[in-house]
């Protein structure tokens, strides 16, 4: 499988043989970008599966996770699911259009794997294919995601920060 989209707006086709690549110019949407892509410019085939990641998340929520920070004073929807989801609260999460016809155990099990699809380190994200086969399968155990790339030190209160004129720098962990 060649990666050929870094966040669904922008693509690039590898030679054959290549599985990784490096670019001088990083153009994409923050927060669909994978980390590797956003920081260094690398990207491979795990790229797509973090952009594919933030849409599943922003899918079974039915929220976007460019626009989260102002309203859920977190930096973003990947971050606020990690916390619910390591909590144990990932229900809270469900979109309320989904609510009666979505089996929670369902959703909770998507929940995961859009975590394990978004992890800082390539190596912990799924391929693409096994994605599908996780997705489709309810008998695959599921390893435990950590924390996602970008995070803050606390969560914020988005008026406070702007009020004093204190920005929260969004950085890798």
């Amino acid at each position: 499988m060649n990666p050929k989209i870094s966040d669904f707006g922008m693509a690039r086709i590898f030679a054959g043989s290549e599985g990784q690549a490096n670019t001088t110019t990083i153009v994409g949407t923050y927060g669909y970008m994978a980390p590797e892509y956003a920081m260094e410019g690398v990207y491979s085939v795990k790229s797509d599966v973090y952009s594919f990641g933030v849409l599943l998340l922003e899918i079974i929520t039915g929220r976007r996770n460019a626009s989260f920070h102002p309203i859920k004073r977190v930096p973003s929807l990947v971050t606020y699911a990690w916390k619910l989801w390591h909590d144990g609260k990932g229900l809270e999460l469900l979109d309320p259009l989904l609510l009666d016809s979505c089996d929670p155990d369902e959703f909770l099990r998507y929940l995961h794997i859009g975590l394990l699809c978004v992890q800082e380190d390539t190596y912990d994200r799924p391929t693409m294919s096994s994605a599908v086969v996780i997705l489709k399968s309810e008998t695959v155990t599921l390893s435990q995601p950590e924390k996602p790339a970008f995070t803050t030190g606390r969560f914020t209160d988005h008026y406070t920060e702007t009020a004093a004129g204190n920005s929260s720098n969004v950085m890798p962990r």
